[in-house]
C-alpha cells in the first residue's frame, strides 16, 4: 500500500564515510532531504566535539550578516531574493567568506562611527546657532529701549553692599551662562534655579522650534535655548553645577554683538561643511549597503548550510584512525537508490577514491514515522499529526480526511452564498500561492490561513454542495426545477400569516419530491419549516455519525491484519463490529424502514400518524420494554413482523459482546503463557504481532511480552468500557451537526430579516442609499461572523468528530516524525541546524 495511506517502511543504516569526503557527502544528503542522523555521542558536551571550532566560526559569521540586515533594514533598502538556494560553499571558502564579511563589518562600523561623530559635531554646532540667533534676541531688547526690566534685574540681583560700592566704582556687570535644554525638563530645571539660587538668578528662554536628531539613536528631540543672569562666582557654580545635572549643554556666548555677529558667521560656514561631508558619508554607506544586500540571502543561505553540515558531522564518530566517519540514520526503503547516488556525487565532487559504504542493520526499535506529502495533503496529514503522529506503520487516516473532513464540515455550514465566499477566497489564495508564499510574513492567523488554502477551498465547495441540498442561500432558496407544490393560500394570505404550514396528505401536493434538495415552498411555511428540516438534520446527522465510526472500525482491520495481530482481530475487532452494527446500524436501518413505509399520503396503519418514534423504539429495544399501544387505526407498534424477536436478539448478542471484549484477549494471553510454561515469556506472532521492517515491533501488535496479566486485564478493562460507553456518546456526539446547522441557517435568517430587509423594505432614491448602507452592515456582519466565527465553530467542531469519534477507533498515533536533515527545512525556519546536534 502507499505511503498515502501508510507511512514509510524505513531502515537503520550504517554509513561509513572518508574524513575528506564527509562534508560534500552530508552536504549531497542535505540538499535530498532524506536522511535523518541519530546522535552516537549523546555522553559528549556539546563544546567538546570534534567540529565546535567550525560552528563557532559559523555562529560569528551569521552575528554579522545579522548586523548587517539591521543596517540594511534601518535604511530601508530591499534585499534581493532571486528564490534559488546556492549549494554550500566547500569548506576551503570559509576563509573567503570571514574576510569578505569582517570587511564588510569593519567598514560600516567605521563609517557608522564617523557619522555619529559627525551628527554630534553637527547638533552641537546647530545648537550654538540657536543659542546665538536667541541670545541676540534677548540683548537686542535690551538695547531698543528696555533698559528699565534690565536695571530692575539688575537690582534685584545686587545686594546693598554691592550697589553702594558700585556708585563709586561704576556699574556692576552680571555674568550669564548659555546652553541648550530638553524641552520637558525645562520646568523642573527653573524650579531648581529658583530654590538652589534662592531667587538670585534671572532665567530667560526660547524655543527652538524645529525638532533636533539626536546622533546616538536618530531619535527626533524637541529642545528649548536658556540663558542665566546672576551675580558672583558662587552663583555661577552652583548654575553650572544644576545645568550639568539636568544635562543641559552649555555654550560659550560671547558679550561683544560684534564677537556674537561673527561667531555665528563661523558656526554657519562650518554646518554648511559639515552637511556636505554628512551627505558624502551617507552616500558611501548607502553604496556599501546596497552592495551587501545583492548578495545578504544568499550568504546566509550559504552561512547556514555550513553550520548544519558541521552540526550533522557532530553527530559522527570518528574510527580508531581519525580517517573515517560512522554515522547511524533513518532511511526510507524507496529512497535508498537515491541516497547511494547522492553519497556517490559528493565522494566525486570531494575528489575522495574511496567510496562511501551504507550498511542495512537489523533493530528492534521503532522507526520514525514518514509519510510523504504534496502542497494538497500536507495541511491534511498536518490536522492529523497536531492529535498524535501515526505509529509506525499504521493505517493514516490522513487520505480519508480530504473527503470526510470538508463534508462534515459543509454538514454544519451548508450555505451556498457563505461556501462561495470561503470557496473563493481559498481559490485565491490558491492561485497567487507563489506570490503569496514568497512574501514570507511573520503573522500566524495568515500562515495559518495559507497553509490551509486547500482545506478552505474544499470546505467552500462542499458547503456549497450541501447548501444547494438544504436549498440555502443567504438564508434564501433557489426555485431552480419548480416547486412540486400548489398552493391554495392567496397571496396576502401567504405574506401576512405567520402560522401557515404545509401538509403533504393535502392536495397542495404533487406527490413526487423535488428533485434535488429541499422545495423552495418550505420558505413560506414558518409555522412548520423547522419542525421538518429539524427531522431530516437530525437523522442525517446520526446516519452520517454511525457510518463514519464503522468506518473507523473496519479501518482497525487493516491494522490488526497488516500486523498479524490474531487476538487483536479475533477478540476486539470482530465483538466491535458486531456491536455497533447490531445497535446502531440497526437504529439507522429503522430511519429508513420508517422513511420507505410510512407517509402521510399512505393509507392507514401506514400514515404518518402511526409511525412509531424512532429513539422510542431504540430505548424499548435496549431496555426490553413492550413497546406502548399504538393510536387507534394503528394495527401494531411495529415497522415489520418479528421485529420484536430480532431486537431482542441483537441486544443479547451486543451484550455477548462486551465480556469476549473484555476477558477473550487476556485469557488467551494467559493460556499461552501457561502452555509455554514461562512467566512473563516472549510473545509469539499472534500474542505481540508481527515483526515489522527491520525488526521493530509493528504499532498493531500488542505489546504484552513484558507486562503483569493483572495490567493486561485493567488495561483491557479500561479500553472495552470505554469503546462500550464511548459508541453511544460518540453516537450522539454527532448530533451538533444538526444542531451548528441549525443554528447557521437561523443566523443567517434573523441576519436577512434585522438587517438587509430593511433596505429592501424602502422605495424611492432614500430606499437606494439606505439600501447601500444597510447592504454594507449586512455583507461585514455575514462575512465575520456568518464566514469567520461560524466556519471556525464548524471546524473546530469537524476537527473534534475526527480525533475523538472516528480516530480512536483505529488509530494509536504514538510514533514520532521522521525529522530528516534538510536544508531547505533549515532555511526555512531560520535557523543553523536542529536542536539534536547540541
Amino acid at each position: 500500500m502507499g505511503s498515502l495511506f501508510r507511512s514509510e517502511e524505513m531502515a537503520l543504516c550504517q554509513l561509513f564515510l572518508q574524513s575528506e569526503a564527509a562534508y560534500a557527502c552530508v552536504s549531497e544528503l542535505g540538499e535530498l532531504g532524506l536522511v535523518q542522523f541519530r546522535d552516537l555521542n549523546p555522553d559528549v558536551n556539546a563544546f567538546q566535539r570534534k567540529f565546535v571550532n567550525e560552528v563557532r566560526r559559523c555562529d560569528e559569521m551569521e552575528r554579522k550578516l545579522r548586523y548587517l540586515e539591521k543596517e540594511i533594514k534601518k535604511d530601508g533598502i530591499p534585499m534581493l531574493d532571486t528564490g534559488e538556494s546556492p549549494e554550500a560553499p566547500q569548506p576551503r571558502e570559509m576563509i573567503d567568506l570571514e574576510a569578505t564579511f569582517e570587511k564588510l563589518e569593519n567598514e560600516l562600523r567605521e563609517v557608522n562611527q564617523n557619522a555619529e561623530a559627525l551628527k554630534r559635531n553637527f547638533l552641537e554646532l546647530t545648537e550654538l546657532k540657536h543659542i546665538l540667533r536667541k541670545t541676540q534676541v534677548f540683548f537686542d531688547e535690551q538695547e531698543g529701549g528696555l533698559n528699565h526690566t534690565t536695571e530692575s534685574m539688575t537690582r534685584a540681583l545686587i545686594t546693598d553692599e554691592a550697589r553702594t560700592a558700585g556708585a563709586s566704582m561704576g556699574p556692576v556687570q552680571l555674568g550669564f551662562v548659555a546652553g541648550v535644554i530638553s524641552r520637558e525638563k525645562l520646568p523642573a530645571f527653573e524650579r531648581m534655579l529658583w530654590r538652589a539660587c534662592r531667587g538670585n538668578v534671572f532665567l530667560r528662554q526660547a524655543m527652538i522650534e524645529s525638532p533636533l536628531e539626536d546622533p546616538t539613536n536618530g531619535d527626533q528631540v524637541y529642545k528649548s535655548v536658556f540663558i542665566i543672569f546672576f551675580q558672583g562666582d558662587q552663583l555661577k557654580t552652583r548654575v553650572k553645577k544644576i545645568c550639568e545635572g539636568f544635562r543641559a549643554t552649555l555654550y560659550p556666548c560671547p558679550e561683544a554683538p560684534a564677537d556674537r555677529r561673527e561667531m555665528a558667521m563661523g558656526v554657519m560656514t562650518r554646518i554648511e561643511d559639515l552637511n556636505t561631508v554628512l551627505g558624502q558619508t551617507q552616500d558611501h554607506r548607502h553604496r556599501v549597503l546596497v552592495a551587501a544586500a545583492k548578495n545578504l540571502k544568499n550568504w546566509f543561505v550559504k552561512v547556514r548550510k555550513i553550520k548544519a553540515i558541521y552540526h550533522t558531522l557532530n553527530l559522527f564518530n570518528l574510527d580508531v584512525t581519525q580517517k573515517c566517519l560512522i554515522a547511524e540514520c533513518w532511511v526510507p526503503l524507496l529512497d535508498f537508490e537515491t541516497i547511494q547516488l547522492a553519497l556517490r556525487r559528493g565522494t566525486e565532487r570531494s575528489g575522495s577514491s574511496v567510496p562511501p559504504i551504507l550498511n542495512r542493520m537489523q533493530t528492534f526499535e521503532n522507526p520514525p514515522t514518514y509519510n510523504r506529502t504534496n502542497k494538497f495533503t500536507k495541511a491534511f496529514q498536518a490536522l492529523i499529526d497536531a492529535y498524535g503522529v501515526a505509529s509506525y506503520r499504521e493505517m493514516n487516516p490522513a487520505p480519508y480526511t480530504i473527503i470526510t473532513f470538508p463534508f462534515l464540515f459543509a454538514v454544519m455550514f451548508g450555505d451556498i452564498g457563505h461556501g462561495a465566499i470561503m470557496a473563493l477566497f481559498g481559490l485565491w489564495m490558491i492561485r497567487k500561492e507563489k506570490g503569496l508564499a514568497a512574501q514570507k510574513t511573520d503573522n500566524e492567523i495568515w500562515n495559518i490561513f495559507f497553509g490551509g488554502r486547500y482545506i478552505i477551498f474544499l470546505m467552500g465547495v462542499f458547503s456549497m454542495y450541501t447548501g444547494l441540498i438544504y436549498n440555502d442561500i443567504f438564508s434564501k432558496s433557489l426555485n431552480i426545477f419548480g416547486s412540486h407544490w400548489h398552493l391554495s393560500y392567496n397571496k396576502s394570505t401567504v405574506w401576512n400569516n405567520k402560522m401557515l404550514q404545509l401538509s403533504p396528505a393535502t392536495s397542495d401536493y404533487e406527490g413526487t419530491p423535488y428533485p434535488f434538495g429541499m422545495d423552495p415552498i418550505w420558505q413560506v411555511a414558518t409555522s412548520n419549516k423547522i419542525v421538518f428540516q429539524n427531522a431530516y438534520k437530525m437523522k442525517i446527522s446520526i446516519i452520517l455519525g454511525v457510518l463514519h465510526m464503522i468506518f473507523g472500525v473496519v479501518m482497525s482491520w487493516h491494522n490488526h491484519t497488516y500486523f498479524r495481530n490474531r487476538l487483536s482481530l479475533i477478540y476486539e475487532f470482530i465483538p466491535q463490529l458486531v456491536f455497533l452494527l447490531l445497535l446502531f446500524f440497526y437504529m439507522v436501518l429503522l430511519m429508513f424502514i420508517k422513511w420507505n413505509r410510512y407517509a402521510a399520503t399512505n393509507a392507514m396503519p401506514f400514515t404518518e400518524s402511526c409511525a412509531p418514534s424512532i429513539l422510542i423504539t431504540f430505548i424499548d429495544m435496549v431496555l426490553f420494554n413492550e413497546p406502548k399501544t399504538p393510536p387507534k387505526g394503528c394495527e401494531t407498534p411495529y415497522m415489520f413482523w418479528g421485529q420484536h424477536f430480532i431486537q431482542v436478539v441483537f441486544v443479547l448478542i451486543a451484550l455477548g459482546c462486551i465480556p469476549v471484549m473484555l476477558l477473550g484477549k487476556p485469557i488467551k494471553i494467559m493460556q499461552a503463557r501457561k502452555l509455554a510454561n514461562v512467566q512473563p515469556i516472549t510473545g509469539t506472532d499472534a500474542e505481540v504481532g508481527g515483526m515489522s521492517n527491520g525488526g521493530a515491533v509493528g504499532a498493531g501488535g500488542g505489546h504484552h511480552d513484558e507486562e503483569e496479566m493483572s495490567e493486561i486485564f485493567i488495561h483491557q478493562g479500561i479500553h472495552t468500557i470505554e469503546y462500550v460507553l464511548g459508541s453511544v456518546s460518540h453516537t450522539a456526539s454527532y448530533l451538533r451537526l444538526w444542531a451548528l446547522s441549525l443554528a447557521h441557517a437561523q443566523l443567517a435568517e434573523v441576519l436577512w430579516t434585522m438587517v438587509l430587509s430593511i433596505g429592501l423594505n424602502k422605495e424611492d432614491w432614500v430606499g437606494g442609499i439606505i439600501l447601500t448602507v444597510v447592504f454594507s452592515f449586512w455583507a461585514i456582519l455575514t462575512v465575520g461572523i456568518l464566514v469567520l466565527m461560524e466556519g471556525l465553530s464548524a471546524f473546530l467542531h469537524t476537527l473534534r468528530l475526527h480525533w475523538v469519534e472516528f480516530q480512536s477507533k483505529f488509530y494509536l498515533g504514538q510514533g514520532y516524525a521522521f525529522q530528516p536533515f534538510s536544508f531547505d527545512t533549515i532555511i526555512e525556519n531560520g535557523g543553523g541546524a536542529s536542536g539534536d546536534a547540541e
